[in-house]
């Protein structure tokens, strides 16, 4: 008896791989749902706790050359309608740090999330990482909190075509580049980061924002100037999944929002090939991949979709 049941729950484990792998950019993964850049991404340790709670992939929090202390507390602010005002500051320990913590790395699908000033620094980066176990590489172009290394390169579409192309010549890894919305339109450096290599686009990061507390006066965030994530940009970056993959062609990653599986399903249609979980892990926990793949699953089959990567873009027929 103990036998038979083994063997179903493998069935079914089997059947659950088949129904939400995605394939896109250059990646295969087991199912569409993604650790997100920022929030939990520099420990091995939690990286394997991640993906045995079902997490398709993880994205590691921005590393640069040289390491960054970030901004004082307080950095992270949460607001109402599950959602968090943040300006850590890019903080993280480096290449030379980050590399040897993923150096034993047994095959967890991880993507190298590098955030730089200059083309120069990438091809340094990447010769930190690109011989590791890892999947590819996110490059940070819009943080909206950080001067000379977030918002102010993507806007200028040059700098992103140079630093992409820099990149894309020293990997033969997927490279996806994360775009935020700011003075240029989303669509434009989407297309020059395709152009100059990339294999994909996140969509969309952080929106620089801004809290007061009414009886001090006094800015909450150490920083004054943070970025918005949670619930409320999710219609903003279902639009920018939408247009990106519609107009420039192009694979998506979608991030802004996601917090259960209609969200998840939501973005799929618009066009994403998978969905980053970021906010919602620290509203409603780590299980949220398991809860988001379940209620993909169950989508799927009351739609009679034998494959998650069925529904990616539908929306685009009407």
């Amino acid at each position: 008896m103990f036998a038979e049941d083994a063997l179903e729950l493998r069935r079914e484990q089997s059947a659950e791989r088949n129904t939400l792998s995605v394939n896109f950019g250059g990646m295969c993964l087991r199912n569409p749902t993604i650790l997100a850049s920022g929030f939990l991404g520099i420990s091995m340790d939690l990286f394997r706790r991640l993906y045995k709670l079902n997490a398709g992939a993880i994205v590691s929090k921005s590393i640069s050359c040289s390491p960054i202390e970030g901004y004082r507390n307080p950095t992270i602010v949460s607001l109402d309608y599950s959602s968090y005002l943040n300006a850590v500051g890019l903080a993280n320990p480096g290449a030379d740090a980050f590399s040897e913590e993923i150096r034993e790395n047994d095959n967890l699908p991880i993507m190298v999330s590098l955030v730089g000033s200059s083309e120069k620094e990438f091809p340094i980066l990447v010769k930190k990482f690109d011989r590791l176990n890892i999947i590819g590489y996110e490059i940070n172009l819009s943080c909206p909190h950080v001067a000379k290394m977030g918002i102010e390169v993507g806007d200028d579409p040059e700098l992103v075509y140079r630093i992409v192309k820099a990149t894309r010549l020293h990997t033969t890894k997927p490279i996806f580049v994360k775009v935020g919305v700011g003075n240029t339109d989303v669509l434009s450096v989407a297309s020059v980061a395709k152009d100059a290599g990339a294999d994909g686009i996140t969509a969309i990061n952080t929106l620089r924002a801004m809290a007061i507390d009414i009886d001090t006066g006094i800015p909450v965030l150490a920083n004054k100037i943070g970025g918005l994530s949670g619930k409320p940009i999710k219609p903003l970056a279902i639009r920018c999944v939408y247009e990106i993959t519609k107009k420039v062609g192009i694979p998506v990653m979608a991030c802004g929002g996601i917090f259960d599986w209609e969200d998840a399903v939501e973005a799929m249609l618009a066009g994403a090939s998978a969905v980053q979980l970021g906010s919602v892990l620290a509203t409603e926990g780590l299980s949220s991949f398991h809860a988001i793949c379940t209620g993909i699953q169950a989508y799927l089959k009351r739609k009679n979709a034998k494959n998650v990567m069925e529904i990616i873009g539908l929306a685009h027929k009407y």
